[in-house]
């Protein structure tokens, strides 16, 4: 709990300026192959950055003594214009910044670690630095943060102004509202038919004639959305496989040059979105790392998808979490506190994120007795109010229905025209009949569940009247008004 003091200059800021060397970094010096200077990143300081702007309403500024490309691309990413570089009187920096926009001594804050960040702590109304600052520097400062720099301070700093500002206290993942509205129109959660969405995935074996044969054959089973899978195969792929020869539809090549051949670029995938929106179905993927969701950013997806690899990968979801689309998590292969890790992170992010969290298994096949479909129970206790799906990989539709059954607002099947097909994921996929029979098998579940209160159908009169041997005197006057 910050003191009054602290709360009431925190409460005025409306920009806050750091230094990035020591701050926004941890102060190492890297070279790329041409000698340039690089840095290191934390990507919980570039959340904190865009949690000032949104919940607070607070900018941000870099004054800095270097010229770093990296800094510079950072700063893009993160769209901050208030970029100052080489600077070598920071105190003239901030008294322009001051008179262009305006802004009183009161309203700036600055964080910094370093005996060049004296001055202009001087003419500022809030500081504050890292924990592995100069002692000089924390001698002189507001506030001294736990975190290190590069480590996290800045988002520390960060979420003090937020709390101070606007009230909001980033401490624990809070319940949702149950249901989550895609701009499609669909509503994914509780009281909602369950979206269906079939995994296309790579079944597409490279070819958008049988992508488009699959979104066809999705539509007739009157699936909800299909979903495909997009990755950089430079990132993906170990450099110690990449010359690894294997056998493929296209004959004998590289690993590398496999996944290249099996990945959809811009043509591919303006031709799938125009194709969907021609058939009204929704379509998203699964980005497997950070370029790929840049790429799939030119299309206004309904959803990304994280797969279950990818759970702990704070970078990949730092950057879905920039796009504001909705997330959806799958949990194979992660432990209970890899979940509550990821999920914290989204809503440190911001506290009202729209995620849905889906329970998996990831083996290819699954076993049923591996399948602990009773999972879903156990995450819709564990976050009450967020939607929980189901993401299967079993053989057999019975399982996913009974996923449905016991309460997943969304379930996810891979999906293939043929098992037998050329491919990893096509053994533990399901064919368009069965994809129509898993469709129609789930509806029948969700008008079978009926609305919970006991009542005495109409066809239930004639059965009563021939076989009940009491029958009570509201019915008696049922039949008699019947006769």
């Amino acid at each position: 709990m910050m003191n009054e003091t602290l709360q009431q200059k925190a409460s005025r800021i409306k920009l806050l300026i750091t230094d990035c060397d020591g701050v926004l970094t941890d102060g190492g010096v890297y070279y790329g192959p041409q000698g340039e200077s690089e840095k290191k990143f934390n990507v919980r300081d570039g959340m904190g950055r865009e949690r000032l702007l949104k919940l607070a309403g607070v900018d941000t500024a870099i004054i800095t003594g270097e010229r770093s490309p990296s800094l510079i691309k950072r700063a893009e990413k993160l769209q901050i214009t208030e970029l100052h570089l080489l600077v070598k009187d920071k105190p003239a920096v901030l008294k322009d910044i001051m008179t262009r926009l305006n802004l009183q001594q009161e309203e700036i804050a600055y964080i910094g670690d370093d005996y060049n960040d004296l001055e202009v702590m001087k003419l500022v109304g809030l500081t504050a630095c890292p924990a592995d600052a100069l002692s000089g520097i924390k001698a002189q400062t507001d506030h001294i943060c736990q975190a290190k720099g590069g480590e996290g301070c800045f988002r520390e700093f960060a979420e003090l102004i937020v709390e101070a500002k606007s009230g909001v206290v980033n401490l624990a993942i809070p319940a949702k509202s149950g249901s989550i509205t895609l701009h499609t129109g669909r509503i994914i959660g509780e009281g909602q038919p369950c979206y269906v969405i079939a995994e296309i995935g790579i079944n597409h074996n490279g070819s958008l004639e049988i992508a488009k044969k699959l979104i066809d054959e999705a539509v007739a089973a009157k699936a909800d959305a299909v979903k495909f899978q997009k990755r950089t195969p430079e990132i993906c792929v170990p450099k110690d496989q990449w010359e690894i020869m294997r056998d493929t539809p296209w004959g004998r090549m590289s690993y590398i040059d496999y996944k290249r051949k099996t990945e959809f670029g811009i043509a591919e995938y303006a031709a799938i979105d125009q194709y969907c929106k021609k058939l009204g179905i929704d379509w998203f993927v699964s980005p497997w790392d950070v370029p790929s969701v840049d790429f799939m950013e030119q299309f206004n997806t309904v959803i990304y998808k994280l797969a279950s690899a990818s759970l702990t990968d704070l970078a990949l979801i730092g950057r879905i979490l920039e796009t504001g689309r909705p997330l959806m998590l799958s949990t194979g292969m992660s432990t209970m506190k890899e979940i509550e890790e990821a999920l914290s992170f989204v809503h440190q992010y911001d506290a009202g994120y729209p995620v849905f969290v889906a329970h998996s298994t990831s083996a290819y096949p699954c076993k049923p007795e591996e399948l602990n479909l009773k999972m879903i129970q156990t995450l819709k206790q564990k976050f009450p109010g967020m939607p929980v799906g189901y993401s299967g990989h079993e053989t057999g539709l019975a399982t996913t229905v009974g996923a449905v059954a016991m309460g997943a607002t969304f379930v996810e099947r891979h999906f293939t025209l043929d098992r037998a097909m050329w491919g990893s994921d096509h053994a533990a996929s399901v064919e368009p009949q069965g994809l129509q029979r898993l469709v129609r098998d789930i509806r029948d579940v969700e008008t079978a569940a009926g609305d919970g209160v006991k009542k005495v159908y109409e066809s239930e009169l004639a059965p009563m009247k021939r076989l009940r041997v009491n029958i009570s005197k509201e019915y008696h006057e049922v039949f008699n008004a019947k006769a």
